[in-house]
């Protein structure tokens, strides 16, 4: 009795060991997708090419800035992950792990500063430079974070790359006030991002699927010509507006939500 007790005991720590781990469990549908998307950012020349496309037509649009009289000194905008570096390892692991994402695992990702750049994206800003364009970084990134993120930069001799220009979150997600900042010196010529809140503030304070798919129509000639976006199919805005901003959800009930809206006819 007590042997048969005993195993039982064993077991039960076995499988709570596995359980807090989350490998014993299927990997949900939206980790899955994860791991496909970090497969897609890392392997696939379809996405390198979606880079380029994106950083030709911005060195195309600062050109024809250049051409132009202007009173203030120009500037180019641009967010850091995803659009400038690539996190696709962290989230490949987590989600290979079948893990939700933890502030703390990421904070220590970042602070490793080895991030890969975006394909693109390095000769793009070291251009603008040189043409004497500044390049303001905002970042959604805490201000804890500068460090890891200054050493990610200067890895990849990244123009700018001081405390004025890197421009990490303080107390609120919107970039609206941080581009204005950038405005009292400068003229702002070009945005780019991954998310569509890093171009617009009609895109801040959560708003629903309807109403981003909305603002992107009343926005549509702003893209390619003033707003430069780089895709980002692992996580963004628009994920966050599909499980209506609730970051406490469970694999499960994302899962759910996901055969609520997905077509399949």
């Amino acid at each position: 009795m007590k042997k048969c007790l005993l195993v039982i005991f064993l077991s039960f720590l076995f499988c709570a060991a596995f359980a807090q781990t989350g490998q014993n469990l299927p990997a949900s549908i939206a980790n899955n997708g994860k791991v496909w998307a970090s497969v897609y950012q890392q392997r696939a020349a379809e996405y390198k090419a979606l880079c380029f496309q994106a950083y030709n037509i911005a060195c195309l649009r600062l050109n024809e800035a250049l051409r132009k009289h202007h009173k203030k000194p120009y500037a180019v905008v641009t967010d850091i992950d995803e659009t400038l570096l690539d996190n696709s390892p962290y989230d490949a692991q987590r989600a290979l792990n079948n893990q939700e994402f933890d502030l703390k695992a990421w904070k220590e990702w970042t602070s490793r500063g080895i991030c890969d750049t975006v394909p693109g994206a390095p000769s793009f800003f070291k251009y603008a430079a040189s043409k004497g364009v500044a390049v303001y970084y905002i970042t959604n990134r805490d201000e804890d974070e500068l460090p890891g993120t200054m050493k990610n930069l200067a890895r990849y001799h990244l123009p700018y790359a001081d405390a004025e220009h890197v421009i990490l979150r303080a107390k609120t997600s919107s970039k609206e006030q941080r581009r204005l900042d950038v405005l009292k010196t400068h003229e702002i010529i070009l945005l780019c991002g991954d998310n569509l809140p890093d171009f617009d503030a009609l895109y801040d304070n959560h708003p629903t699927e309807e109403s981003r798919n909305a603002a992107t129509e009343k926005l549509r000639a702003q893209f390619g010509n003033k707003y430069i976006i780089i895709p980002n199919i692992s996580y963004g805005d628009w994920e966050s507006s599909l499980f209506k901003y609730d970051n406490k959800l469970s694999g499960a009930q994302k899962d759910s939500i996901i055969r609520a809206n997905i077509k399949t006819d």
